[in-house]
């Protein structure tokens, strides 16, 4: 495959749409021949970072780009910066909850690929989408950097190809085995201390137990919404709402006072005026102050969970307004 440079903005590229088109046919007929085969489509979490060759790469890339962004990082062993980048974009992919799939590709073992990309230098992160390439970026890059790109480029395969991205299970096993159950879990005595301490009204406390869950066990997913939730509360606790809203009203460019606005909002069950707030505010916004809002609109993300369709559309929304 010769790769081609696909702009994430402009017209849209006809050959693309086709080539999208075929190979999602052929996605949908994998998945139908899997559920038939009893398989359910859904995969484990580290199954969202693969390695690729040369071997593969149809399999691997080409036809599950149909299905999902594909973001390749090209490395190799000796390459220090590649040392730097990797973990990032492992993390990232594993955070990003099936909407990419990382492959990586060492180019001493795969010359040929690293050729066909036009590799000049390493560490380089493509994309594939439905079958077509297109450079990110190359060189170390920041995480703030890498986030907007991914950003962008879910948005683009969503909006222009129908990419919805793969279902990740927790519970499932590398490889597409299905986890067997286990006896309750060593951590179940701390969650149920944390939800006796937000029925008691014991913020402080709540926060607490979720957090040592999560310092032996960061992926624990019913901690992390619970510290959203809780530190969501701790936050407006004390808070006097009028005044609150007095300041965000008197004072739209001042970042504190959106935050603290959006976060009553989302308390008073106004979920679509708090992410609407916060996502004028980004726009309104730059550097370091961006930032701030950006991860405050991630973390009451959380707290609603991400399938929920307003989660979806704000997030949206925030692409858009990062571009």
């Amino acid at each position: 495959m010769q790769p081609r440079n696909m702009s994430m903005s402009g017209v849209v590229d006809l050959a693309a749409v086709k080539a999208a088109q075929e190979a999602k046919a052929k996605a949908e007929q994998a998945r139908a021949e899997a559920a038939r085969q009893g398989g359910t489509g859904a995969i484990s979490p580290a199954d969202l970072v693969i390695d690729v060759d040369e071997a593969g790469f149809e399999r691997d890339v080409l036809q599950r780009s149909a299905e999902v962004p594909v973001v390749i990082d090209f490395w190799a062993e000796w390459c220090q910066p590649c040392k730097q980048l990797s973990p990032v974009l492992e993390r990232l992919a594993v955070e990003y909850d099936g909407r990419i799939l990382l492959a990586k590709i060492d180019v001493d073992a795969n010359q040929m690929l690293m050729q066909q990309f036009g590799v000049q230098g390493i560490p380089a992160v493509f994309a594939v989408v439905a079958g077509q390439a297109l450079p990110l970026f190359q060189g170390a890059a920041g995480e703030q950097q890498i986030r907007q790109t991914l950003d962008q480029l879910v948005q683009v395969a969503e909006q222009r190809f129908g990419l919805t991205g793969l279902t990740v299970d927790p519970d499932a096993q590398p490889g597409g085995a299905e986890r067997p159950e286990v006896p309750a879990g060593p951590y179940d005595a701390l969650l149920e201390a944390a939800v006796r301490a937000l029925d008691a009204g014991d913020l402080g406390g709540a926060v607490q137990a979720y957090k040592n869950v999560l310092s032996d066990d960061p992926g624990n997913t019913e901690a992390q919404l619970g510290l959203a939730q809780a530190e969501l509360l701790q936050r407006v606790q004390g808070m006097d709402p009028q005044q609150v809203r007095k300041d965000a009203a008197d004072k739209p460019a001042d970042v504190d006072a959106q935050i603290a606005a959006a976060d009553l909002d989302l308390v008073g069950g106004h979920v679509e005026d708090a992410f609407g707030r916060l996502i004028d505010t980004v726009r309104r916004t730059v550097g370091d102050d961006r930032d701030t809002v950006r991860r405050r609109l991630l973390e009451l993300f959380e707290v609603v969970g991400p399938e929920d369709p307003r989660v979806v559309g704000a997030r949206r929304a925030l692409a858009r307004a990062l571009f």
